[in-house]
Parts: structure tokens; sequence; C-alpha cells
């Protein structure tokens, strides 16, 4: 089992996407674009979020299904939507903190970039 495997479908699709983009291009992109607060805040919400579900993932792993009418391919589908659904909601509602320095580094990199 590799790495990748161990974590949700849209975090590693992030992760891939970040190693194929060309440090110097990110930075160039990041001159060119001014600050939008509300996309920073976004991403940092949804960043928070994304974290807190893959840590109440292994709280639910060890669940059985109902006999009669749980178990399948469904229920993990439906299982992963709804860890990702506990993980928005509990950032929404203060999370750990982790939104706020998620935010205050992407706005420190993007001024950093655009100093340069």
């Amino acid at each position: 089992m590799d790495g990748l495997s161990m974590i949700a479908p849209k975090a590693q699709m992030a992760l891939m996407q970040a190693h194929q983009v060309d440090p110097s291009q990110a930075a160039q992109n990041l001159k060119s674009v001014p600050p939008n607060m509300e996309q920073i805040e976004a991403a940092a919400q949804d960043f928070e979020a994304m974290f807190l579900a893959e840590m109440i993932r292994p709280m639910f792993e060890e669940l059985q299904p109902n006999e009669m009418f749980g178990g399948g391919k469904a229920e993990e589908i439906f299982q992963g939507l709804m860890l990702e659904e506990y993980g928005k909601i509990m950032a929404q509602s203060g999370g750990v903190g982790l939104a706020k320095y998620v935010r205050a580094e992407m706005i420190r990199m993007q001024e950093e970039a655009q100093q340069q």
C-alpha cells in the first residue's frame, strides 16, 4: 500500500498537481494576481476542513456496518462524503484554528512574491 492510497482522493489530486507546478512559474503567477481575500479565506477554510476530515477518518474505520441494512461500496462512498461534511462543519464552527495560520501564510507568500 503506497502513501497516497491512505488519503482522500481530493487530497491526492492536490498533491499530484502541486508536484507538477514549476516553482518559478508559480511565483510568476502570484506576481501578476492581486490578493483576493475571499479566495484566500475560502482556501484556508477548505484546507482546515480537509485536515479535520482526515483526522477523524480513523475513528470511523473500525465501525462495523449494520448487517441488515449496511455495508458495501455505497456505504464506503457515503461515509467518505459524510466525513468531508463533518470536516466542513467543524471548520466553519471554528475548527482547531488552523485556517488562520494557513491564511496568514498564503498572504505572506503572495506579498513576498509580489515584492520580487
